[in-house]
C-alpha cells in the first residue's frame, strides 16, 4: 500500500499516481481506478506516453544533453580547489534501465490502455443504486468502494488463498483524493470530525484485502487537509510506503535560489522492511523534483 500525501493544489500527485497507472499497463496488469473527483475514463485517457527502446533513448540523450551543457556552464563557476572532485551523475542515462521511462509530454495511445483489463469506480454512479450502507461502521462511500475491490479480486482471480488454473497477474489499484469531502468524509474539513474511524477502518480493511491478494495500491490524500495529527499517525502506520509532495507553488520557497531548478521536494516519510514489525524510516532527507518538457524526475 503506498501512501501519497498531495501537495497543496493536487499537481504533482496526480501525475505520479498517473504514472503507477501506466507502469502497470506497459508491465500488463490489470487495472483498477477508483476517484470521486474525476471519471476514472479521464484518468485513463491522460496517461503519459510510455518511451519504448530507442525513442527513450533518444529523447533521454537530448535532455541530458541539456544536463550536460547546465553542467559546463556550472563548472565555470565551482572554485578551481572543488573542480578535481568525482562528480555525482544525476541523470538516468547513465544506469542500466530500471522500469520505463514516459514522456508527460504525449498520451498513452488508446490502442495500448485497452490491451490491459480495465476496472473503475466512480462514486457518483455507483452511490444512487444502493440504498445508504453503514456496512462495518463505515462511511457508504469507503463500503462501496471495499465491496468493489472484493469483487473484483475474487471474481478476477487476484485472491492467493484460492488457487486459480488461468494464468496470474497482478492487479494495480490507484485510489484518487481519499479522505476528501467529496467521498463523504469529513476527516479534511475540521480538527474534530463526526466520523474519525471511517479512513482507518477503510485502510484496515483494504490492507487486509492487499495482503491476501496478487495486487498493489497506490493512494493520493490531502494530508495537508487534515488537522488531527492522530488520524494522520493511524494513517501511515497502516501504510507500507508513505511518500508527502511539497511543491513550492504559493511558498516562499519559491524565491529561493537553492531551489532554483526544482518544482518542490520528495519527504519519504516510510518505507517497507521485510520480516520486521515496523517500518524504516528513511534517511534520506534532500529529495527534490523537477517537471522537465518532457519528464517528471527526483534528484
Amino acid at each position: 500500500l503506498v501512501f501519497t500525501e498531495e501537495d497543496k493544489y493536487g499537481l504533482y500527485s496526480n501525475l505520479l499516481f498517473k504514472y503507477f497507472l501506466a507502469e502497470g499497463i506497459v508491465c500488463g496488469h490489470d487495472l483498477f481506478v477508483a476517484s470521486a473527483k474525476e471519471h476514472p475514463d479521464n484518468i485513463l485517457k491522460e496517461l503519459p506516453a510510455p518511451l519504448l527502446d530507442d525513442s527513450y533513448r533518444k529523447d533521454l540523450g537530448d535532455e541530458a544533453a541539456a544536463v550536460k551543457s547546465e553542467d559546463f556552464q556550472d563548472s565555470m563557476k565551482i572554485a578551481w580547489r572543488y573542480q578535481n572532485l568525482p562528480k555525482i551523475e544525476t541523470s538516468p542515462t547513465t544506469y542500466t534501465r530500471f522500469g520505463h521511462y514516459y514522456d508527460v509530454s504525449k498520451k498513452m495511445s488508446p490502442e495500448l490502455c485497452q490491451s490491459v483489463k480495465l476496472h473503475s469506480f466512480y462514486l457518483h454512479e455507483e452511490l444512487p443504486f444502493e440504498p445508504k450502507m453503514k456496512t462495518w461502521n463505515m462511511n457508504s462511500g469507503y463500503a462501496r468502494l471495499l465491496q468493489s475491490i472484493q469483487r473484483i479480486i475474487s471474481q478476477e482471480g487476484f485472491d492467493g488463498s484460492d488457487p486459480q488454473k488461468k494464468q496470474r497477474n497482478v492487479l494495480r489499484i490507484g485510489i484518487q483524493s481519499l479522505g476528501s469531502i467529496l467521498w463523504g468524509d469529513d476527516v479534511c474539513c475540521s480538527d474534530a470530525p463526526e466520523d474519525p474511524q471511517s479512513l482507518t477502518k477503510f485502510l484496515y480493511v483494504l490492507r487486509g484485502l492487499l495482503r491476501k491478494s496478487l495486487s498493489a495500491c497506490i493512494i493520493t490524500v490531502p494530508a495537508h487537509l487534515i488537522q488531527n495529527k492522530a488520524i494522520m499517525e493511524r494513517v501511515t502506520n497502516l501504510s507500507d510506503v508513505v511518500v508527502g509532495l511539497e511543491s513550492f507553488i504559493g511558498s516562499e520557497r519559491e524565491t529561493n535560489p537553492l531551489y532554483k531548478d526544482y518544482h518542490g521536494l520528495v519527504h519519504v516519510h516510510q518505507i517497507p522492511q521485510l520480516n520486521s514489525l515496523i517500518c524504516d524510516v528513511s534517511d534520506t532527507k534532500d529529495l527534490a523534483f523537477r517537471l522537465k518538457r518532457k519528464q517528471f524526475t527526483i534528484e
